[in-house]
């Protein structure tokens, strides 16, 4: 008789996710807050949000864009960040987790958006080595899930390039501005495949 596999297990420990600043290969993850509405209104350009779900283009945008991410986090199930470049001390954009499930320790890595002097540099890896290495190594997370608009190849490209697994398309996911339908890809990171991805990801840093 075939006995069917055994499945992994995991510690029944409920997952916090308490405010953290993360630092290291040139940028800085800091605590969101409401003060930082105004710098990062500067740096809103339509083109910086043409496949999220909500266009930024003012301070008045970007206080309720931070006050919902800080409900999230009083209700537990976010934490953002706004990402700052260490050379300057200057605000690049945001980036947070969510999604976070505390019985089934796993979390999203979302709501990431970069001003445009910031694409094609080394910030969003550097970013995403700095949550995920938190997420995996300090949290004991066992999943982390990333999405993104199935259109969107720029960012689709940018989660494969970490390691992180295509899932599928969930069709007709949501509704976002101007009532279009979105179709969202979604990919996921476990934390058996950690250690692979963070030799892939400290190998891109030093090239970039």
């Amino acid at each position: 008789m075939h006995l069917p596999p055994e499945l992994p297990r995991r510690a029944l420990i409920p997952l916090m996710v308490p405010p953290v600043t993360l630092e290291g290969h040139g940028v800085r993850l800091e605590p969101l807050r409401s003060g930082h509405a105004g710098a990062l209104a500067a740096l809103c350009e339509d083109t910086v949000f043409e496949f999220t779900t909500q266009v930024l283009r003012t301070q008045a945008d970007l206080e309720g864009y931070i006050a919902a991410a800080l409900k999230g986090a009083e209700q537990g199930t976010e934490q953002p960040f706004l990402i700052r470049g260490l050379d300057t001390g200057e605000p690049l954009g945001t980036t947070r987790y969510m999604a976070i499930s505390r019985h089934d320790r796993t979390l999203e890595i979302g709501h990431t958006w970069l001003a445009r002097p910031a694409w094609r540099t080394h910030v969003n890896t550097a970013c995403k080595y700095l949550l995920l290495g938190h997420a995996f190594e300090t949290l004991q997370v066992m999943r982390v899930q990333l999405k993104t608009d199935q259109r969107n190849a720029r960012s689709r490209a940018a989660i494969e390039r970490i390691g992180a697994k295509f899932e599928g398309i969930l069709r007709h996911h949501m509704l976002v501005r101007d009532g279009v339908v979105r179709d969202t890809a979604y990919y996921s990171l476990l934390d058996t495949e950690w250690p692979e991805a963070k030799a892939r990801l400290e190998e891109r840093l030093r090239r970039e």
